[in-house]
């Protein structure tokens, strides 16, 4: 794949991401099985998160690579970014005893499993260059 699909795709796992957490509401967790929070502040504030991160991907995917001053968030940073929170939600699954729903679980482990897999083509793909 190439750096452009790939971190378009990437842009658009973080935007789906970025949408359930700013309109997160317990009622969304319950309908996707999944833990919720006493209120919707900290999973929308992570949500503008994602949503920053899902520009700062497009930038990156569509500028000149010449134009070193509109730099976006690069392969690295997205690889960094996914493979932090890709295992910090293992060590979730596999540790936090959260008791969820067959839903939820699987939810989570495709998320889990998508986020290890786009960061490893984000890699293979910087390295296979070099």
């Amino acid at each position: 794949m190439n750096r452009k699909t790939t971190l378009s795709i990437d842009a658009l796992i973080n935007l789906i991401l970025a949408i359930i957490l700013l309109l997160f509401s317990p009622e969304m967790a319950d309908f996707f099985g999944l833990p919720s929070a006493n209120n919707n502040f900290y999973p929308n504030i992570l949500g503008a998160v994602f949503l920053g991160i899902t520009i700062a991907l497009i930038i990156e995917a569509f500028r000149n690579p010449s134009n070193n001053s509109k730099v976006g968030l690069g392969m690295v940073g997205a690889a960094c970014i996914n493979l932090s929170g890709g295992f910090v939600l293992l060590l979730w699954l596999v540790f936090g005893d959260m008791k969820l729903p067959l839903k939820g679980n699987i939810l989570l482990w495709a998320l889990d499993l998508t986020l290890i897999l786009i960061s490893t083509i984000e890699l293979f793909s910087l390295f296979k260059k070099n």
